[in-house]
């Protein structure tokens, strides 16, 4: 995908030119991947979904477990159910481009991770024959695209997920409070726009996490297929052992010494409390999470998500 070093923004061209990357994935593997990461794939013997089409005489060769046994009792003779595999469904990605994302201490800003993550994924979408749509938000807006299964309605997205990156960043910063509402606000209208039986991706760094966010996660993945993306920054996971730092602050730079061992220890024990509530937080609704690093390319990183063929199914 070439070279995303420092990048703060990426604009509707390089979104664009993601379709390459979603070819690469679309290649069927020569073999099975083998990966202890986690995947966001669901059994393969549960397939795509199907549809039932109609009730026929039994034939030799017929899966019993198929078989109409009110048909059958009613006509006496066995009959067997066919179904067809379903072609089409809805896939709708919610997009988190918060203040939270303008932000990364190496390869690119988390914001940028997201759309490039929502754009692979659109296209994917786009060439198995599926519907299209997304929820993307951000410090101040909200933007609600239904899924459609036509070349414009991935092109509104990614059009969408550039504008919205660099739009509302340098608005005034947000407290906590407002950044649990923001995620879910989205996942409240998740609910109202996605059909039964979607395939739904959270894209986010879930640093906005309420009480309520496991029990919405849950209620959308009761009716529909839904994976979590957590996009994280190295320096999340691990403080650097010494040295003088700056970050963004909603009143400029904040400097903060990594060997002052008061301010490890505080460190350490916010991201303690917060791992312990993301788990609970999927324990709870019972949804798939990966991750994804701001230090790695997506395509890459979706390659081992996706499992072979880069199947979203």
């Amino acid at each position: 995908m070439g070279n995303t070093e420092a990048i703060t923004h990426i604009g509707l061209p390089d979104l664009i030119r993601l379709q390459a990357d979603a070819r690469a994935l679309k290649l069927p593997s020569a073999r099975p991947v083998r990966s202890r990461q986690a995947g966001l794939q669901r059994s393969p013997q549960r397939g795509r979904g199907m549809a039932f089409a109609e009730v026929r005489l039994y034939q030799p060769g017929d899966d019993i477990r198929s078989i109409d046994w009110r048909v059958t009792a009613r006509r006496q003779e066995p009959h067997t159910k066919l179904y067809e595999e379903e072609r089409e469904r809805p896939v709708l990605l919610l997009c988190d481009l918060g203040p939270s994302l303008f932000f990364a201490s190496t390869g690119a800003f988390k914001q940028v991770r997201c759309a490039q993550i929502a754009s692979i994924l659109a296209w994917l979408a786009l060439w198995s024959g599926d519907q299209v749509g997304g929820i993307v938000f951000n410090g101040q807006t909200l933007s609600v695209l239904r899924p459609a299964r036509r070349k414009k309605s991935v092109l509104r997205l990614l059009d969408t997920l550039s504008e919205q990156q660099q739009r509302d960043n340098h608005a005034p910063a947000q407290d906590e409070q407002s950044a649990q509402t923001r995620l879910d606000t989205a996942l409240t209208e998740a609910r109202r726009v996605a059909h039964t039986g979607s395939r739904i991706f959270v894209i986010s760094d879930f640093l906005g996490i309420s009480p309520e966010t496991g029990t919405l996660l849950g209620a959308l993945a009761r009716h529909n297929a839904v994976s979590a993306l957590r996009i994280v920054d190295p320096l999340e996971k691990e403080l650097p052992k010494r040295g003088r730092f700056a970050v963004a602050g909603p009143h400029g730079p904040v400097w903060f010494d990594a060997g002052n061992p008061r301010f490890q220890r505080a460190w350490h024990e916010k991201v303690t409390d917060h791992e312990r509530r993301l788990a609970e937080c999927f324990r709870t609704s019972g949804v798939t999470m990966a991750e994804v690093s701001t230090a790695e390319d997506p395509a890459v990183t979706l390659k081992l998500l996706l499992g072979p063929g880069g199947r979203i199914g």
